[in-house]
């Protein structure tokens, strides 16, 4: 398994969009970059902030901004959908716990049989051998294939925003999930959900770099309506995948908020973009629980 074991809902935008690539990598610093930034304000002082993240980036960017700086100044928490976002052993830890069973049918045979090709084509680019990731779920399976193929395509997570976060906050730091927890949503998919998000994970190559250029770029822009359109595109023919990668996780998160800011938090609050767009995302969510939420960037 790779090093680095992607474990957001977003790590699966690695279909996820492809407009004009950032030009990271020519950069001799790092790109300025400007992603979304929400107000969340309560009628009795509560406050807090929504920042949309990305979980890797081929180089590393600049996404600090008067805007940002002021809203980490102010809150009193950083709340990640998994604090030990760091820990990578502790999540292959918890990865393994979880990813295989006895008795699966070969892999071939749980990918449409059109995409038996690609199958083959992601072991050999991936250096997995026939039969590798047979006694792997087909979630796990599909995380390994899009983990490999994101690593082959120079996205690195320790490039994740996330983790630049951590690394530069010095107060208290909590999550949302959990490297476990989030692996679990996973694991209880039903089969034919793992089984679409196992097929997802067989882009063909050129179209899938394509795609997570897009995702830096949208990102990067804090373009919402491109983040929506692709993250309903992506899950047009899931609605199970949707529904449990995004939908009740986002309305968890907003439940959690709430609590939050009734008990007089003041979280900046750093997740993937796609919970933070459209009608279930956490922006529209809240406004729903009566807070104001203004777009600061």
């Amino acid at each position: 398994m790779a090093s680095r074991l992607c474990v957001s809902s977003s790590w699966l935008r690695g279909l996820v969009f492809g407009l004009a690539a950032l030009a990271l990598a020519s950069c001799s610093k790092p790109a300025e970059v400007r992603p979304a930034l929400w107000l969340v304000e309560g009628p009795n002082g509560q406050k807090a902030w929504l920042f949309g993240t990305i979980h890797a980036l081929p180089q590393p960017v600049n996404w600090h901004s008067a805007k940002v700086d002021a809203a980490l100044a102010q809150s009193d928490r950083l709340l990640l959908e998994v604090a030990k976002i760091e820990d990578d052993a502790g999540t292959a830890q918890a990865f393994a716990a979880l990813a295989t069973s006895p008795g699966l049918p070969p892999l071939a045979q749980r990918v449409p049989g059109d995409l038996r090709d690609e199958l083959d084509t992601a072991f050999k680019a991936d250096h997995f051998a026939p039969g590798d990731l047979d006694r792997y779920e087909s979630w796990a399976a599909a995380l390994m294939l899009q983990n490999a193929a994101m690593a082959a395509g120079q996205s690195d997570s320790g490039n994740g925003i996330d983790r630049a976060l951590l690394r530069g906050y010095t107060k208290p730091v909590e999550e949302f999930e959990g490297a476990a927890a989030q692996l679990a949503i996973f694991d209880q998919l039903p089969e034919p959900a793992q089984r679409a998000l196992l097929a997802a994970s067989l882009a063909r190559p050129g179209e899938e770099q394509a795609s997570m250029r897009k995702m830096e770029q949208a990102w990067a822009h804090g373009d919402l309506a491109a983040v929506d359109r692709e993250t309903n595109a992506d899950f047009l023919d899931s609605p199970d995948l949707r529904d449990a990668l995004l939908v009740r996780r986002n309305q968890a998160w907003s439940a959690r908020l709430d609590t939050d800011l009734q008990r007089g938090k003041h979280p900046f609050v750093a997740v993937g973009l796609a919970h933070l767009v459209g009608k279930d995302g956490l922006p529209a969510l809240l406004t729903a629980r009566g807070y104001r939420v203004t777009r600061l960037q």
